[in-house]
């Protein structure tokens, strides 16, 4: 659950105001309308979304970003940055949130490579029996792993205002089971964290482990990468796609292995190339902005590029932009919103200022 904030709204907006105004060129125009996770308006980016200045200037101004945490910046596997903020450091521990989505996806792939899944086609409920409702929908039979993966289940979601009364819940996946179809598998995007902890249940049952152990073998080759603290429901099994803890400096790590395809910076295959490949294929598209989605990744044009990222709440963002070879992280605080108040919008504007930095 998200914890109690730590500022008051108004220093909150007093902190964003200062930032506009002090930065009314540098980032701007990459703007988007709203956090999946809930539906209200966002404040919109104005202008160009060009700068000038080197990578320094640009980070430096990024210090009016009062909930930002930490930067890094890798381009073709060189690490160009690694900066922090505010009092903490790229090692610092955070909540990476729902960027977690995309480490699920990940291991789903890797669990098909293995033999433990059929495939992203495979229907849920046979390996879920035990936990379907006594008398399922008969739509419940026909969602697929690819389903939950792109968020089309057709299951009334439970993230935003519905989140609450999934972890509150005695059963989780049983409690996402039972929810009433308003549409169809297979129809527009319902983003819901349920849909990803589906998933960490169904690797749990597949794997004979649970999600965090074998997350530990299967992530192994990755220099650097290690998840700390993971949430875990009533049954024992990781929340899938939320409450994970891991530094900045772990989720570029994990980054890097997706610029990669897959690979680690020593050529070991973590990730099945042909995966990330088709993680990045547009399935469906976010209802409040628009941005495309894959199984686990938001696409959209950024600083005139096509990028790939996982989106946290408060702002846990993780960035590929292929065509210049860059991988960038940015974490901070994760007791708001960041799409609400605009300042998912500031940090894709502070990406399309570093692609800009860094031509």
């Amino acid at each position: 659950m998200v914890p109690a904030p730590k500022r008051s709204i108004f220093e909150a907006m007093l902190d964003r105001r200062r930032f506009i105004a002090a930065l009314p060129l540098l980032f701007a125009g990459t703007g988007a309308r709203a956090e999946e996770e809930t539906a209200p308006e966002a404040l919109q980016s104005s202008g160009s979304p060009h700068t000038n200045g080197s990578l320094s200037d640009v980070l430096a101004r990024a210090e009016e970003l009062a909930p930002l945490k930490a930067v890094l910046v890798s381009r073709q596997g060189e690490q160009l940055v690694a900066r922090g903020y505010h009092g903490y450091s790229p090692d610092s521990s955070t909540n990476i949130k729902s960027a977690s989505k995309s480490i699920l996806s990940a291991m789903v792939g890797i669990a098909i490579d293995k033999g433990l899944l059929d495939g992203a086609d495979q229907p849920i409920a046979p390996i879920l029996k035990a936990d379907l409702p006594a008398d399922p929908d008969p739509r419940l039979a026909t969602v697929t792993i690819g389903n939950l993966l792109s968020m089309q289940s057709g299951l009334d979601p439970l993230s935003g205002p519905n989140y609450g009364r999934f972890v509150a819940s005695r059963n989780w996946v049983r409690f996402a089971l039972a929810q009433d179809f308003v549409q169809d598998p297979g129809g527009p995007m319902l983003y819901s964290t349920a849909s990803t902890h589906l998933l960490s249940a169904i690797l749990t049952r597949v794997g004979g482990q649970s999600t965090l152990a074998l997350a530990r073998a299967w992530f192994a080759p990755i220099n650097g990468f290690r998840i700390g603290s993971w949430d875990r429901d009533r049954q024992g099994i990781y929340l899938g796609g939320n409450q994970m803890a891991m530094t900045s400096r772990s989720l570029h790590a994990f980054g890097e292995v997706y610029r990669r395809g897959g690979r680690t910076a020593d050529g070991v295959q973590v990730v099945p190339e042909d995966w990330v490949a088709t993680s990045f294929e547009p399935r469906t598209n976010s209802r409040y902005s628009g941005d495309g989605y894959g199984y686990c990744w938001f696409l959209k044009s950024i600083g005139g590029e096509d990028v790939r990222f996982a989106w946290g709440y408060g702002g846990q963002m993780l960035y590929i932009v292929p065509s210049r070879g860059l991988t960038v992280t940015m974490t901070s605080e994760a007791d708001s919103p960041s799409a609400a108040n605009g300042y998912r919008d500031r940090l894709h504007d502070l990406l399309a200022a570093i692609i800009g930095a860094t031509a």
